[in-house]
């Protein structure tokens, strides 16, 4: 496994402080995010996931802990929106540049905006998909809210 990917190479250009870890990613993990904690042996809240959203047909990046849900109606008033969806597989894996399983916030092939839920701020340390299935990058909540330039706000189900 390569430990450099758009994403990683996103944080080092930011000069952002991360560190690599990898595991054993299960395809068939019922959650992938909650199969990375484990994996790992990390609190899900602080192992966040990445997910793809369109909010009024526009796409958006989504990051929350891997033990949560978004709510639909918060994440499109999050961003102004009226309604809001989760982007198909396919359609997040053609913008994104990455596999599902895989998804990073980083370094995606397109720019959109990015939500971070308000609770995964709180934590010291967070993990997050580094860009390939079974490679999570370790860096600290602030950076990835300034990095993404993401809005954060209160999205959980």
């Amino acid at each position: 496994m390569s430990k450099v990917t758009p994403a990683t190479r996103a944080l080092t250009a930011a000069g952002v402080a991360f560190t690599v870890h990898t595991y054993d990613y299960d395809p068939d993990a019922e959650s992938i995010g909650l199969q990375a904690a484990a994996a790992l042996g990390e609190d899900p809240a602080r192992v966040l996931k990445t997910l793809m959203a369109l909010v009024d047909g526009k796409p958006v990046c989504v990051v929350v802990p891997s033990d949560q849900e978004v709510s639909m109606k918060k994440l499109a008033a999050a961003v102004s929106g009226k309604s809001a969806q989760m982007m198909k597989p396919p359609e997040a894996e053609r913008l994104t540049g990455y596999k599902v399983g895989g998804i990073s916030p980083f370094g995606q092939r397109r720019k959109v905006g990015t939500v971070i839920e308000l609770s995964a701020l709180a934590h010291d340390l967070v993990y997050l998909n580094g860009g390939q299935r079974g490679l999570q990058v370790r860096l600290k909540p602030s950076d990835v809210k300034d990095v993404t330039k993401a809005v954060a706000a209160d999205v959980l189900a």
